[in-house]
């Protein structure tokens, strides 16, 4: 699994995901800061990369395409940096992976993770 980690993510989340064996590419290395969620979701699907977002609106636009990808994981809470919510974010990874590789929308918070199959 490859995870793209959206601009709203620290850069941080890049390192500490590879030393964990997951590989990720932060956005900001790829593509413009400017760019649309809508690019982001094309630009993920195309090269087969999960995005890794603090953003809710990917979920809606999953839901527009109806599209069985790409999977998207939202982090929902207000600590996002990995010193604060690393254990939960690879819980829900771990959980999620057969999921994520069918295509699946992830929900991750400090307590529980949720798992919607696409498409929704």
């Amino acid at each position: 699994m490859k995870l793209l980690v959206d601009m709203n993510l620290s850069p941080l989340w890049v390192s500490f995901l590879a030393e964990h064996g997951i590989e990720a590419i932060h956005w900001s290395a790829v593509g413009q800061a400017s760019a649309s969620d809508s690019e982001i979701l094309q630009y993920a699907d195309a090269r087969g990369y999960v995005i890794f977002t603090h953003d809710l609106d990917f979920g809606a636009l999953l839901a527009a395409r109806k599209t069985s990808g790409p999977s998207v994981i939202q982090l929902r809470s207000q600590e996002v940096l990995p010193s604060s919510i690393s254990s939960a974010v690879l819980r829900a990874i771990r959980a999620a992976d057969a999921h994520l590789k069918r295509g699946a929308l992830v929900t991750v918070d400090p307590a529980q993770q949720r798992i919607r199959v696409l498409p929704i």
